[in-house]
Parts: structure tokens; C-alpha cells; sequence
């Protein structure tokens, strides 16, 4: 194993990490003050659930010997046999560091739902439907993808997340903005972000940390992690800026919530990229993607449903673009272990990228679906009406976030 590989891996682990605290303080200050408590528990306490169900049976199923191109096996249950020794997907770290590192990603994916049902749902509901998530959408899709099921094996390129994390999010979140329906008083009072400060931090702190999502996913400290360190930090940057310009021409002042929105985006569309991709092709992704994403959360306004911090237009519209785009743009001269996109001659990367997209998305929206009606038949989905107006933070968990 090489040291310099061990020590980045050490760190782009921990960044990785620190971008779920930073998830719970965007959130946190885009809901109403009587609600921020309640989102940011939703988000911070998947580090403890999700880390829990990994270390049980989730890092077997998703990334245990393949059964039939769907799951994993029990070969690793309680982590068993998961040790200092090299990990089969990367000899030069060790086994157990590459568990820790995929924990992270397996910890922010159901905390980016929440924004979706942000200030309407029982906290007993959501730790259900987490549960359940994890072990039933994001353990299979992740071993399609990552662990040698059929999407690896069709050859869909996804370098940290783009179908596994964010699809895979957004299509969920689409699904519980649907079935559990709008706030109280949505389109006909003012909702408003509480705290822009806050969310422009957090922002800021997801951006970070998605140097270790993406250039982490390297798995090594080569020529292929500075790739995409690089790629991640253009096109963050260039979707800021063209949400920011689009929303200006379109809605006469350019906000803080747009720019942090924009980066956002940014960050999401290059992540099924970032290693694949040359420099030129990470500035025009991330470029349209402020655009795009900017578009479909004006979309969502006119469609009526309540994707209340816009999961949908952001992760879901986001990392379909970023999957789409990897097979347009993708190069072998970057990373010799992906595939020519279209662009670079290989019209067939396009098709098995869409095709990985939508299965993915398909299979998140459905199973998610599935899922919350049976939460819902069980507990009960959204808290009672008077608990939603007086706000979740005293009705849920007797506490403020302020105190005046």
C-alpha cells in the first residue's frame, strides 16, 4: 500500500464526513426559523443511523461478492474480514479505510432527501423510511454501480455519485414531495428562507468538502484526483455564476440563495464527471448546469409541487445533466480507466449513460413510493396541522434554535 494514497484517503474521508454537518446548516437556513432544529437533526443524525446499518449489513450488501448483477452478500456482515489488508476495489489503501470512505457517501445520500418534505414530517417516519431507504434503494443501486452489479457491468461510467447519490436523491425526493403534498400555506402566504448566512456557509462547507467526494474518489493521490479536484472547483464556480446572471435577467436582482443554489448544481452535475472529463468539458458542465437547474426549479413553481428546498431541480436535474454529460465529454486521455464519450468518438457511452440514468431514477421513484405509503400505514407520514403551524422544532422535539 502507499502512504501518500493512505493519507489522502484519510483526509478526503474526513471531508467527505464534514459535508453532512454543512448539508444541515444550508438546510437549516433555508426553512423558517420554527423549523431549523428539525431539518438540521434530520440531516446530522445519519451520521449515527446510517453509520450503524454500514457497519451491520449495508458495506456487505452494497459492495459483498456480486449475486446475480443486483446485491452483495452477507460476506461482510459486522464488517468481518474488513481489515487492514488491501480492499479489493483498491489495493494500495486499506480495506477497511475504503468502507469508511463509501460510509460517507452512504450517510449524505438520505439526508439530502429531507429537503424535499423539509417542516412536514414526523421524525419517527423519517427514521423508518430512512431505514428502510438505505437497505432497499441505495444498497442496490450503489452495488449496481460500484460493487460489479449490471450497471458496472454494462460499462455506466459514475465516477463519485452523480446516479448513486444525487438521482438517486432527487428521484426519492420527487416521490415524497408528491405523496405527502405541500406545507401549510404554500403558494397562497410568504415562505421564506429564515437565515441566508447560514445556508451561504453551508454551502461554502459542502463545497470543501466535495473536493474529497470527488477527487477522493480517485482513490489514490494521482494525476486522475487532481483532475478532478480541479474539474469540481470550475464547475461549481461557473454554475454560481450562471445561476446567478440567469436569475438577474429573469427576475430583475441577483440573490445569495441563487449563487449558493448555482454552486450547488455545479457540484452535483460534475460529480459523475469530475475524473473523466478534460478541463474545458468541467467549466461547460458545470456553466449549464446553473442554467439547467436554475430552469427546473422555475419549472417546479409552475408544476405546483412542493419540493420545499428543491431537491428535485438541484440533485435529481443535476446529476441526470452530470450523467448525460459524462457520456458526451468523457476522454480516455484523462482517465485511461473510463470510456471515449461522444465527443471523443464513442456514441455508445451516451446511450449506456442514459440508460443508467434512468434506471436509476426509475427505480429510486418507485421503490420510494412504495415505501412511504408503507411508513405512512404504519406511523403516519406528516405531523398534524397545528404541530405543523406552530413549527416542528417545539411540536416534534421541544426545543428552538432561538432564543429572543
Amino acid at each position: 500500500m502507499v502512504n501518500a494514497d493512505v493519507v489522502w484517503m484519510l483526509v478526503a474521508t474526513a471531508l467527505v464526513m464534514f459535508m453532512t454537518p454543512g448539508l444541515a446548516l444550508f438546510y437549516g437556513g433555508l426553512v423558517r426559523a420554527k423549523n431549523v432544529l428539525s431539518i438540521s437533526l434530520q440531516v446530522f443524525i445519519c451520521l449515527g443511523l446510517i453509520s450503524l446499518l454500514w457497519f451491520v449489513y449495508g458495506y456487505s450488501l452494497a459492495f459483498g461478492p456480486d449475486h446475480g448483477s443486483v446485491i452483495g452478500d452477507f460476506s461482510y456482515l459486522f464488517l468481518k474480514g474488513v481489515g487492514l489488508g488491501p480492499a479489493p476495489a483498491a489495493e494500495n489503501i486499506p480495506h477497511l479505510l475504503f468502507a469508511a470512505f463509501q460510509l460517507m457517501f452512504a450517510v449524505i445520500t438520505p439526508a439530502l432527501i429531507t429537503g424535499a418534505f423539509a417542516e412536514r414530517m414526523r421524525f419517527s417516519a423519517y427514521l423508518i423510511f430512512v431505514t428502510l431507504w438505505f437497505t432497499l434503494v441505495y444498497l442496490p443501486l450503489c452495488h449496481w454501480v460500484w460493487g460489479g452489479g449490471w450497471l458496472a457491468k454494462l460499462g455506466a461510467l459514475d465516477f463519485a455519485g452523480g446516479t448513486v447519490i444525487h438521482i438517486a436523491s432527487g428521484a426519492s425526493a420527487l416521490a415524497a414531495a408528491l405523496l405527502i403534498g405541500p406545507r401549510v400555506g404554500y403558494r397562497r402566504e410568504p415562505i421564506h428562507p429564515h437565515n441566508l448566512p447560514l445556508t451561504l456557509l453551508g454551502a461554502g462547507l459542502l463545497w470543501f468538502g466535495w473536493f474529497g467526494f470527488n477527487a477522493g474518489s480517485a482513490l489514490a493521490a494521482d494525476g486522475v484526483a487532481v483532475q478532478a479536484f480541479m474539474n469540481t472547483h470550475l464547475a461549481a464556480g461557473l454554475a454560481a455564476l450562471t445561476w446567478m446572471f440567469a436569475e438577474w435577467l429573469f427576475q430583475g436582482a441577483p440573490t445569495t440563495l441563487g449563487a449558493a443554489s448555482g454552486a450547488v448544481a455545479g457540484l452535483v452535475a460534475i460529480t459523475p464527471a469530475a475524473g473523466f472529463v478534460p478541463l474545458w468539458a468541467g467549466v461547460l458542465i458545470g456553466a449549464l448546469a446553473g442554467v439547467i437547474c436554475y430552469g427546473a426549479v422555475l419549472l417546479k413553481n409552475r408544476l405546483g409541487y412542493d419540493d420545499a428546498l428543491d431537491v428535485v431541480g438541484v440533485h435529481g436535474v443535476g446529476g441526470f445533466w452530470g450523467a448525460l454529460a459524462t457520456g458526451l465529454f468523457a476522454s480516455r486521455a484523462v482517465n485511461p480507466a473510463g470510456a471515449d464519450g461522444l465527443f471523443f468518438g464513442n456514441p455508445h457511452q451516451f446511450w449506456v449513460q442514459a440508460v443508467g440514468a434512468l434506471a436509476g431514477a426509475i427505480f429510486c421513484f418507485l421503490l420510494s413510493l412504495i415505501l412511504l405509503r408503507l411508513v405512512d400505514a404504519l406511523v403516519g407520514l406528516r405531523v398534524e396541522r397545528e404541530d405543523e403551524i406552530q413549527g416542528l422544532d417545539l411540536t416534534q422535539h421541544r426545543e428552538t434554535g432561538y432564543s429572543f
